[in-house]
């Protein structure tokens, strides 16, 4: 298992309920995959450096993770398929 940081950014355009219910569903889709979340931190609302999408913000939320290397391909493949989630990045933490 490696350390992976996870920033994913949320559609501003649906309500709370709907971006916990995306939040939620990144999580699980972590477990799914045999991954843990370490930490998770919820950065709010920020402007975006420029326009994804039509939309001049974001919701930014933060995971620290422990996953497989193979199960990053499965994670950024779900990232993808979801509309509410503009852009995510996943890095290895590990030096």
């Amino acid at each position: 298992m490696r350390d992976y940081e996870l920033v994913i950014i949320v559609t501003p355009e649906i309500d709370e309920t709907a971006t916990a219910e995306v939040v939620e569903k990144v999580k699980s889709w972590i477990t799914e995959v045999g991954g843990s979340i370490e930490s998770f931190e919820e950065w709010g609302r920020q402007k975006l450096a420029y326009l994804i999408r039509k939309n001049k913000e974001g919701q930014y939320y933060l995971f620290n993770l422990k996953l497989e290397p193979t199960a990053v391909a499965n994670l950024e493949r779900n990232f993808r398929l979801q509309e509410s989630i503009l852009r995510f990045l996943i890095i290895n933490r590990e030096e």
